[in-house]
């Protein structure tokens, strides 16, 4: 995109594509875009490492990503664009930083999109033995291909159902938690404090404990990024995407923070087993039946979400990338204002990363894994940078299109960034995720590296 290119016209001409989402539909998928099995069942590993200094923990992590997301919506806001923050990290820092954080999220997405396949596979598997995982993994990818190549809406539909019942069981849990904690449920009595207090205390393994903690679940908050990507496809994406980065940013906030601590309230920490749903043992703890085969029904729903959003974000990534002339420009083509061929290569590539799944899950594919490990801190990294660099210019070209601002700006996004340096240099200090951490800057740095080349090659033409 060229630097000539005003603040309050994004891409000089409308999107191509359709407008077929409404409020609701980005509204539910703030809301709903990082509830997934890395909270309902990942919040384990987090709560044995932390105990209930969990709770902070979901509070820091929860703050960085509140932050960022603020950023990101107050730049989306005034300049919505299919490849949002890709878009505005080539307005303040070139066409590399585009090209870098693009691909690099794409990359992202196809790669954990196996993840979550498989993960539903297997459960749908359990379910009917009949059918093989492979089986399963080939009809969601089949059935979530059709719903991303028909209509926006139908996407918009898909992943408003889906949130909606996950937010429903959320609220739900949080309901019954809390009646639990104050013994209002039959058969319950006041729980006290003596699980909060008990067992080595509040934080049992020290503040050492909360920071292993943040490194578990920062990276669960990942995926609120893809409603603004979204908002483009709305009938009025700046006023859209304002609403629902306000509206989502703090009630995620509650769900999980809420949710840690009616965790770590109702049962001892030391009862929490790594890699088994808490939110099963908290629901079996109370009464509740059948809670096993209930959170199974939540997370397979969550993880089909999670596969449909990925791909939708994927394939608009990279139809943002090939307008802006750095990925193929055969990529470009639409269909009643759908990215066709866009969603094809992202599933494509996402097919290749479940096979390598299933086949090689501990060599090529756990591989692959590290390497988009970190990538997420790497791109919430190139938001803060982008908006020091463009909330100046906006502020001095086009003031009227910062309906949605950062909060005590330049200083939070200042402590944002420096508390994702801190993170990353903890995660290399911590031999558990230092593989991950090598892993995630080689391969950003190899993604750098093309960029630069493809700049001074054009450079060179030019």
């Amino acid at each position: 995109m060229r630097d000539d290119v005003p603040p309050s016209s994004p891409l000089t001409e409308p999107e191509p594509l359709a407008h077929g989402l409404k409020q609701r539909h980005l509204t539910m998928l703030g809301l709903g875009g990082v509830i997934g099995a890395g909270l309902f069942v990942g919040s384990g590993a987090g709560i044995a490492v932390a105990g209930p200094g969990i709770v902070v923990s979901y509070l820091l992590a929860g703050g960085l990503a509140m932050l960022v997301m603020r950023m990101l919506g107050e730049m989306s806001a005034a300049m919505p664009a299919s490849g949002a923050f890709s878009v505005h990290a080539e307005r303040a820092l070139g066409r590399w930083a585009g090209f870098t954080v693009g691909w690099l999220y794409w990359f992202l997405l196809v790669v954990v999109l196996a993840v979550e396949a498989t993960a539903a596979a297997r459960i749908a598997h359990g379910w009917v033995p009949g059918v093989p995982q492979w089986g399963w993994v080939l009809v969601f990818m089949l059935v979530f291909t059709a719903a991303n190549l028909a209509a926006v809406k139908n996407f918009g539909e898909f992943e408003f159902w889906f949130a909606a019942l996950k937010v429903g069981a959320i609220v739900l849990f949080l309901a019954l938690g809390a009646l639990a904690v104050v013994g209002w449920l039959p058969d319950t009595d006041p729980v006290g404090l003596a699980n909060l207090t008990g067992r080595g205390g509040f934080l049992p393994n020290g503040w050492s404990g909360v920071v292993s903690g943040v490194l578990v679940v920062v990276f669960a908050f990942g995926g609120l990024e893809v409603v603004t990507i979204a908002a483009a496809e709305s009938e009025d994406p700046a006023r859209n995407v304002a609403r629902a980065v306000r509206s989502a940013v703090w009630r995620i906030l509650l769900f999980y923070v809420g949710s840690m601590l009616v965790i770590v309230t109702l049962l001892p920490w030391t009862a929490i087993v790594p890699g088994e749903s808490p939110y099963v043992a908290v629901l079996d703890a109370i009464g509740v039946p059948g809670a096993g085969q209930i959170m199974n029904v939540v997370i397979f729903v969550a993880l089909l979400s999670a596969l449909n959003a990925n791909l939708y974000g994927s394939s608009r990534m990279v139809f943002s990338l090939a307008e802006r002339g750095e990925a193929p420009r055969g990529l470009l083509r639409t269909a009643g204002g759908v990215p066709r061929r866009a969603v094809l290569a992202s599933v494509a590539f996402g097919f290749v990363s479940v096979l390598l799944n299933l086949k090689w899950p501990d060599s090529v594919f756990l591989y692959l894994l590290n390497a988009v490990g970190s990538v997420l801190l790497f791109v919430w990294a190139l938001i803060a940078v982008s908006e020091l660099r463009l909330r100046r210019r906006i502020e001095r070209e086009a003031p009227g299109t910062l309906s949605l601002r950062m909060w005590a700006f330049p200083y939070l996004t200042w402590a944002a960034l420096a508390a994702m340096a801190a993170v990353l240099v903890l995660m290399l200090l911590d031999a558990g995720t230092r593989p991950q951490m090598l892993w995630s800057t080689g391969a950003t740095a190899l993604v750098l590296l093309v960029a630069l080349a493809r700049e001074r090659w054009a450079a060179r033409a030019r």
